[in-house]
């Protein structure tokens, strides 16, 4: 799997632990590589942050446990999934 991040995060500590959990760094790199090729991936995870954002119990986040806000992040992605799905099939 490849992970798509900014030139902000740039580092060997970054890549190696990126590495270490079999994952492909695609960073890009100051002064070398422009970000514009990695931002047009970038609107696609900002799209689906603030599709599960917009259920008003992650916006607020009215729980107090960590536990409970997974729950309802799985829960919204659940029912994201599906508006999208109902979408294609109808």
């Amino acid at each position: 799997m490849k992970i798509r991040a900014d030139k902000a995060y740039h580092s060997a500590e970054h890549r190696k632990w990126l590495r270490g959990r079999n994952l492909v760094p695609r960073i890009a790199r100051p002064g070398i590589e422009s970000g514009e090729r990695l931002g047009r991936h970038q609107w696609k995870i900002e799209r689906s942050i603030f599709w599960l954002f917009g259920y008003r119990h992650l916006t607020v986040r009215y729980e107090r446990k960590g536990s409970h806000f997974l729950a309802y992040l799985g829960l919204a992605a659940a029912l994201t999934c599906y508006k999208k799905l109902a979408k294609l099939t109808t």
